[in-house]
């Protein structure tokens, strides 16, 4: 399958979703959220990273238009733009997407999929913006794209938060859709280059979103607006996930986040909240 660079611009099918209450339930216990209110149908709340599953199947269809081959592909970032607070424990909705940018890396390219997110009669709910990279699949001499931003000042983070994740952590979390085999079976995890299967980024991204609730919003999940982040190394079920934040004014804040043998596994990464 040879890359495609014609792709950039493609306006995929919509993607139909729905949710209810179990599957939020499920969600939040796949990021290690246990509290009552994550857990308790009469009290429950959608933690906003909840946004990246509704559209998931939008990344796996934009795949055709680049030409991608999907055991190149690495999920190098991913953002989330919320629309309407609180996100709803129950909804029907459509998720439409389109390739918008395309970045020569050299030895790989990039592209970004940002998706809308609606209920079936018109209200937007969030945005998702994700960045994939295709090893091999660059050099054409595009442009190189931006440079990474949200640099963590040089002094000690405002607040450091410690999450433990379980060894069953991923088996819990490809339920609500990420059900790639790189992060159940042993074998292909040794084809991908890993010793055991890894968890999912977007599993790490839940917990670090939790980390950005508790230490920046007051442990509100409604007041999270925005949150978007850099995948840097995987992180092992089992392992302790490290978040680092740095306020920046009144309603952002740099986030960094590292497992407990000391490699960064979130980074460049920043979240904007309601004050």
């Amino acid at each position: 399958m040879a890359f495609n660079v014609k792709g950039l611009g493609t306006v995929l099918e919509p993607a139909k979703f729905s949710w209810g209450p179990k599957d939020v339930i499920l969600y939040n216990i796949g990021i290690g959220a246990t509290d009552i209110e994550y857990v308790w149908e009469n009290k429950l709340r959608v933690i906003p990273s909840f946004a990246v599953a509704p559209p998931f199947t939008l990344l796996a269809a934009s795949l055709g238009p680049m030409g991608a081959n999907p055991m190149m592909l690495l999920h190098g970032e991913q953002k989330i733009i919320i629309k309407k607070s609180p996100l709803p424990v129950e909804a029907k909705v459509i998720s439409t997407g389109k390739i918008s940018e395309l970045y020569d890396k050299g030895k790989a390219a990039l592209y970004r999929l940002h998706t809308v997110t609606k209920t079936e009669d018109g209200v937007e709910l969030f945005d998702n913006i994700f960045s994939l990279f295709v090893r091999g699949a660059g050099g054409w001499g595009g442009d190189k794209g931006p440079e990474a931003g949200n640099i963590p000042p040089k002094r000690d983070a405002d607040k450091v938060i410690e999450y433990q994740t379980l060894p069953i952590q991923g088996i819990i979390y490809r339920l609500s859709g990420d059900i790639n085999p790189l992060h159940i079976d042993p074998n292909f995890a040794k084809i991908a280059g890993f010793d055991r299967p890894i968890l999912h980024g977007l599993c790490s991204f839940g917990f670090t979103a939790r980390a950005v609730i508790e230490g920046c919003c007051g442990g509100n999940p409604d007041k999270l607006k925005e949150y978007e982040v850099r995948f840097r190394n995987v992180v092992f079920p089992g392992q302790k996930i490290i978040t680092k934040l740095w306020k920046e004014g009144a309603n952002r804040c740099i986030v960094e986040a590292q497992t407990d043998d000391g490699r960064v596994c979130i980074a460049n990464a920043a979240a904007v909240f309601e004050a």
